[in-house]
């Protein structure tokens, strides 16, 4: 993934637990995160409840850092209660503070809310000033906190909290899957687009909502569905679950971020019932046929370009190898919040095998490439170790359109693609060749799944803003 730039990624990673047989989630929830961590690495955090009490106390530890940063055995043990949520984030919209991070805890009128939210709402900002001028008052500078306020809006005149979160999302255009716990009810939305995942689980007498179900084979957890783009789940203390499908669209308006196929999803998630490693080697298979090359050897770019890189090798018949040793202990370089700091990642990330490289001919496979800065680093690594010629291939279309729905990908101006051609991208990465999946073939990546492709065809499934937080989405 080249996302060399000063402000790019993923809004989140969610978690919710709720243990019907009284037992501590906070541990698991944990476990779960981890799982996760590839979704944010910015903070983290966990809120729980006892059900059992009537007094609705939360306990909660947040924090930046990751997960294993910001949690230790003596602040989990401490988070006693069997209702939780837990979140990772990384900032799309809001700065990126200590208090920004989630899950956010909301005392009101009618008890306390857990929230954690995986998205970015476009009309945050209008939705804000509507509760200033009444009068709220905000801690926070995330779209989490204006979904939470009308959430609690909405339940003084609504019999249920579950009435309360669909009537609240009435009011939001944009992108959402949120955990929600309430003193006795676990909830899970996500937005009629569907453009974020979000997946029901159990184990033993516990159900989970989560962001991927990555988190739920990490903890042995059964995996029950996906949460349906529009739908509102609620599963109650003796274990019913209720569905309410009252925002849902049609079929053919569902809007699945193709993103999280190419490249956000751990590979061994399964969204929306396609497999992400099946859709990565796809992509590999496709690019071999549009885009053959003369070569040696086929690699990838760790870790999210190894699968279509196999699929490269599958359909090429040109043997697949490792050109590159991976410090698993650096995160991903896109996540860095500044671009010094990314721009030194990436020797620090990954070193050339020379042994590997040396006089081969390469086709090197990476999912994206945005900004173009870590793409370039590349080629130079590979052809300074000996490589004799670098041909690149990409596993999605050009980027040249910023997003508006969780993946913070900056205006046109940033992006490589904006006003260039392929030839032009190509000489200024330093490959000896340069191809991109065609936008056509998405849908077949997708297994046939309906998809927003705006990022790449400017074809937007809700009007962009006009406006937004941080002032970022004018272009």
């Amino acid at each position: 993934m080249d996302f060399g730039m000063a402000s790019a990624g993923e809004a989140c990673g969610v978690f919710g637990m709720y243990d019907l047989n009284g037992g501590n989630v906070a541990q698991t929830i944990y476990y779960g995160l981890y799982a996760l961590q590839h979704r944010g690495q910015e903070s983290a955090g966990i809120a729980v409840t006892d059900t059992s009490n009537r007094d609705d106390k939360v306990f909660a530890h947040k924090d930046l850092g990751r997960v294993n940063e910001v949690f230790n055995a003596d602040n989990l043990a401490a988070l006693k209660g069997n209702l939780g949520v837990g979140h990772v984030r990384y900032s799309t919209a809001g700065a990126s503070t200590r208090e920004n991070s989630q899950p956010l805890v909301l005392a009101y009128l009618k008890g306390t809310l857990m929230l954690a939210h995986n998205g970015n709402l476009v009309n945050a900002p209008t939705l804000r000033r509507e509760l200033a001028m009444s009068g709220a008052i905000f801690q926070t500078t995330t779209d989490t906190e204006t979904i939470a306020y009308h959430i609690a809006r909405e339940r003084v005149k609504s019999r249920s909290v579950q009435e309360a979160t669909v009537r609240a999302l009435r009011k939001v255009q944009g992108s959402y899957s949120l955990v929600i716990a309430s003193p006795r009810k676990l909830i899970g939305a996500r937005d009629p687009w569907g453009f974020r995942p979000l997946v029901i689980g159990k184990i033993d007498n516990a159900y989970i909502i989560t962001s991927e179900t990555c988190a739920l084979e990490t903890i042995d957890a059964e995996f029950v569905r996906d949460v349906l783009p529009g739908e509102v789940v609620t599963i109650f203390h003796n274990g019913r679950i209720e569905s309410n499908m009252e925002l849902a669209l049609p079929d053919d308006k569902v809007a699945r971020c193709i993103f999280e196929y190419i490249y956000f999803c751990r590979p061994d998630t399964t969204f929306d019932g396609m497999s992400v490693t099946q859709s990565r080697i796809i992509a590999g298979k496709l690019l071999a046929k549009i885009h053959p090359v003369d070569a040696d050897l086929v690699v990838g770019v760790p870790e999210s370009g190894n699968m279509a890189a196999v699929g490269y090798s599958m359909a090429s018949g040109i043997p697949y190898g490792i050109a590159f040793t991976k410090n698993t202990y650096v995160g991903r370089t896109f996540i860095k919040p500044q671009q010094s700091s990314r721009i030194q990642s990436v020797k620090v990330k990954l070193n050339v095998l020379r042994d590997v490289v040396k006089g081969k001919r390469l086709v090197i496979i990476d999912d994206s490439i945005v900004r173009g800065t870590t793409s370039n680093q590349i080629v130079t690594m590979l052809k300074e170790a000996g490589a004799a010629e670098v041909h690149m291939r990409v596993s999605s279309p050009p980027f040249c359109h910023p997003c508006y729905f969780g993946i913070d990908i900056p205006n046109r101006d940033m992006l490589i693609a904006h006003n260039r051609s392929v030839e032009e991208i190509c000489k200024l990465i330093g490959a000896d060749s340069l191809g991109y999946l065609p936008i056509d073939c998405l849908h077949e990546m997708a297994g046939g799944r309906e998809i927003c492709t705006a990022c790449f065809s400017g074809d937007y499934p809700i009007a962009p803003p006009t406006e937004d937080i941080r002032g970022e989405y004018l272009k």
